[in-house]
């Protein structure tokens, strides 16, 4: 009953504020582990709903200046200059994603240490580095806020925004659709945390076990609400109540 997991009434919101809706997935990964380490993007059929600010790295004056026409303020773009007034302060590092061009990524080892705890790090693997003739196509689609990106934490769990609590249920329930099957088709041939040492099977990778389960817990929740949890059978693709309702 996703109105119920929205933190939102049939009508809408009920708070002063368009909460961001939440989900959280604990996944049988250990990330530690080669290949158990998911991270990527998804494109949500109705956005994210938020604003998002961006700083694009480029050496070509031109496109540099295309870029920053077409994203208004919220976009700051250059080469080596703007990689030096990052790097000294001068421009503050408020951003939400940052993107480049290829030839772009060997200039960036000196603010590495300011986008990586950021998760601001171009890469290849969420889409945020871009040739030239694509890049003003990728900034239009990181600014709509049609993009999530998602990434496994420490102990096997994707945290990801789906939605504002202003959507309508429909157009959450996509989101929610498109991104869990996302996961699901990014879920690695081998997995599994393992067990504790000392108990049965001495660390062996749960991934030896058949019948290891893939999703372990789900949660939703709004920006200030409490999580709910959800039932399982509702968030795997392979499942026939994917995204149905059931009795309770």
């Amino acid at each position: 009953k996703i109105a119920q997991r929205k933190g939102t009434t049939v009508e809408g919101q009920y708070r002063n504020q368009d909460e961001t809706i939440e989900l959280a997935l604990n996944l049988n990964l250990d990330p530690r582990k080669p290949g158990q380490a998911l991270r990527g993007s998804v494109s949500l059929p109705h956005g994210t709903g938020k604003s998002v600010r961006v700083v694009v790295f480029t050496n070509d004056a031109e496109l540099a200046a295309a870029a920053v026409a077409q994203g208004g303020s919220d976009v700051v773009a250059g080469g080596d200059e703007v990689i030096s007034d990052l790097a000294s302060g001068a421009i503050p590092l408020n951003f939400d994603r940052a993107l480049a061009t290829p030839d772009m990524m060997s200039s960036l080892p000196p603010i590495a240490r300011l986008l990586g705890p950021r998760g601001l790090m171009p890469n290849a693997k969420v889409g945020t580095i871009a040739p030239p003739a694509q890049l003003l196509d990728v900034l239009k689609s990181q600014q709509t806020g049609s993009e999530v990106q998602y990434r496994t934490d420490r102990n096997g769990i994707v945290h990801a925004g789906i939605g504002k609590g202003s959507f309508a249920k429909d157009d959450l329930a996509d989101n929610l659709s498109a991104f869990l099957n996302a996961i699901q088709d990014a879920k690695p041939d081998n997995f599994g945390k393992g067990k504790k040492k000392g108990g049965p099977g001495k660390g062996k990778s749960a991934a030896s076990n058949k019948n290891a389960k893939f999703y372990l817990k789900a949660n939703m929740c709004s920006t200030q609400g409490k999580g709910v949890a959800v039932d399982l059978r509702t968030v795997d693709p392979t499942s026939t109540f994917f995204m149905g309702e059931i009795e309770e």
